[in-house]
């Protein structure tokens, strides 16, 4: 949730929502950079998704985390989440997924430090414990069924609308991880421009990122089952908003998008009210059924931001939400692929040269050909790698020109060596994983859990 409701300013009007956004512009100097990756939680034994509650439990290795420096946030007394001074959170997904929003921090090297003391902390704490963590896109074992929920209330409410909107929602809530990042802009020119490419070329981090192809133990004909997963959630608040790329784009056209997006709840004083298909301009009339005669708070705008969930989210940055969970040395090429690409001025003009001749129908397809065949597809009569080659060869371009160097002399690139040899040879770690559970691992893929763990 953003800021206290109680210490929410009211909103006056439309403008206020619009300023809200526009409050985001930073100068160059000061864009940072926010890295957020989802694990799967596991025990060891039975490769079981972890309840809540228990000796071996999300609670129990939440509680665990408080003496390193992490403070918990309680829900009707639950621990729900963990915040630490340096601005990072430690939060649960629906079925126990556990996500690292990183802090806002200048350079990739600073990325991965942050990404390797996370995760070796969390090993040091769970390896004892009897749990692994695993980054994949779809958790490749249990059923829908087989998972706990956290108890968490917007949850509970998003629990009883999804299945009226689409037959994966709680698929998506339950049994998918990502890894994204969130990066900055200068101007509403600025966020214009990057919000088109990042959207026109999300598709291209998708198949790069394709970590999911099985459910439920048998490969589901997907390279990224994740991304087809949102195909079948919500189409009020999925997808790609196609008048990003029209004139007259800007934050009021966004602004405009929201309020149009059905609501799923409201916070007051440490519960959440169910407004589940309700409408945020009824809010703003004060006409919204359950709050009558109320007006919304900043606060609520700010909440309302987070249910919308297209390919790229507008916030008070940008947030690219098209890859995959992913093992941990894929965690940092995310953010240094998304950083190359729109935070150098020419790589930026070069990765929109790339695509802004392409319609509705490529962008439709390219997503559709990166989901179903990674890297291996072919779309506009060219193979996909090719594309995607082109695309990391920009990114790197972008990242030498940033000159941002660690104690050793080395710049961001590096961290897109993985993309660059992926783009070589045409294997993404989901192909990977189908030619182990074809050979080695015998049509099994419980090995993942042990192959894979972080």
């Amino acid at each position: 949730m953003s800021a206290t409701p109680s210490q929410s300013p009211a909103v006056a009007g439309t403008a206020d929502l619009v300023a809200y956004l526009e409050a985001g512009c930073k100068p160059r100097g000061a864009w940072r950079i926010g890295t957020e990756h989802e694990k799967f939680v596991f025990c060891r034994n039975s490769l079981k998704p972890l309840p809540y509650e228990g000796e071996k439990s999300i609670r129990h290795l939440l509680e665990a985390l408080v003496p390193h420096g992490w403070s918990p946030v309680l829900e009707d007394g639950n621990p729900i989440a963990l915040t630490h001074a340096d601005g990072a959170s430690i939060t649960l997904e629906p079925g126990g997924q556990l996500e690292l929003s990183g802090a806002p921090l200048k350079t990739i090297h600073d990325t991965c430090v942050e990404t390797s003391a996370h995760l070796n902390l969390m090993k040091s704490i769970l390896e004892p414990m009897g749990i692994g963590m695993v980054g994949l896109g779809f958790h490749p074992k249990w059923r829908r069924e087989d998972f706990p929920w956290m108890p968490k209330g917007r949850y509970a409410i998003m629990r009883r609308y999804m299945p009226t909107k689409g037959g994966r929602g709680l698929d998506m809530m339950l049994r998918t991880c990502t890894v994204q990042v969130n990066l900055d802009f200068s101007s509403e020119a600025d966020m214009v421009k990057k919000f088109r490419v990042a959207l026109a070329l999300q598709p291209v981090a998708t198949a790069l990122f394709a970590n999911s192809p099985f459910t439920e133990g048998q490969p589901n004909g997907f390279k990224s089952y994740r991304a087809d997963i949102w195909t079948d959630t919500d189409p009020d608040r999925t997808g790609t908003p196609e008048f990003v790329f029209e004139s007259g784009m800007g934050f009021e056209r966004w602004v405009d998008y929201l309020l149009d997006v059905p609501m799923y709840f409201v916070s007051r004083e440490g519960r959440y009210i169910d407004a589940a298909g309700q409408s945020f301009r009824d809010f703003m009339a004060r006409r919204l059924p359950a709050l009558p005669g109320e007006a919304p708070l900043l606060s609520d705008w700010a909440d309302h931001i987070t249910t919308a969930f297209p390919e790229v989210r507008l916030k008070r940055y940008l947030e690219m939400r098209g890859a995959d969970g992913s093992r941990w040395c894929h965690l940092c090429a995310l953010p240094a692929l998304w950083v190359g690409l729109l935070y150098d001025e020419t790589a930026l003009d070069a990765a929109w040269d790339l695509a802004k001749s392409w319609t509705r129908e490529d962008r439709f397809a390219l997503a559709a050909i990166a989901r179903r065949d990674g890297l291996s597809g072919s779309f506009k009569c060219r193979p996909v790698r090719e594309l995607a080659a082109e695309v990391v060869n920009i990114a790197a371009e972008g990242l030498r020109r940033r000159a941002r160097l660690n104690d050793d002399g080395d710049d961001e690139r590096r961290f897109l060596a993985v993309l660059q040899a992926m783009t070589k040879t045409g294997r993404t770690q989901a192909d990977e994983l189908l030619e182990l559970f074809h050979g080695e691992w015998k049509g099994s893929v419980d090995p993942a859990f042990e192959t894979f763990s972080y």
